[in-house]
């Protein structure tokens, strides 16, 4: 968030300093007004640049093998034109590279879910999915995998048959 302050403050005082410059040139032609002005317009369009190209820049960065499967898309009164197109500050993913199958249970599959917000560290977590029965669970310290390849102490989440994290995970091979 200090980098985005920074980059914004950059980015007014360069088209501010430009627009003196154009004022200087002109010999005074351009009014006065124009320098504060130029620079609080710029400073608010890269604010509003920033806020709408996060998702796609933090998206561009991750791996191939991870797939978005739910994003927030948010709109407030402060931002007004976040009522003609929302603005996007968290999403969840899975990386569908980092599934694991036990041979012994192949409907639990177990994968990384990606907690990604803005001006948030993104979060990891460790989730093992059901396919056959259609639930969930987060794999934490207490969770125990038995012998038969069974996982013990899990607190499990049932989820709705087109659940998009199940079906992604469920389907990837």
């Amino acid at each position: 968030m200090l980098f985005e302050l920074i980059a914004a403050v950059v980015a007014g005082v360069a088209v501010g300093g430009i627009v003196s410059g154009l004022r200087w040139a002109s010999r005074g032609w351009l009014p006065k007004w124009l320098v504060p002005a130029s620079a609080g317009v710029a400073l608010f369009a890269y604010a509003v640049w920033s806020e709408y190209s996060w998702f796609e820049r933090m998206t561009n960065v991750l791996p191939k093998s991870v797939v978005v499967i739910w994003k927030n898309e948010d709109q407030s009164f402060w931002r007004p034109w976040s009522y003609h197109t929302p603005v996007i500050n968290r999403f969840t993913a899975i990386d569908v590279g980092a599934i694991k199958r036990n041979p012994a249970q192949p409907d639990l599959v177990m994968t990384d879910v990606i907690l990604a917000g803005r001006w948030r560290t993104n979060t990891v977590v460790k989730t093992v999915f059901d396919c056959k029965e259609l639930k969930r669970a987060v794999i934490t310290d207490v969770s125990v995998l038995a012998n038969d390849g069974t996982l013990q102490g899990l607190d499990w989440t049932t989820v709705p048959a087109d659940d998009l994290a199940l079906t992604t995970v469920c389907t990837a091979r």
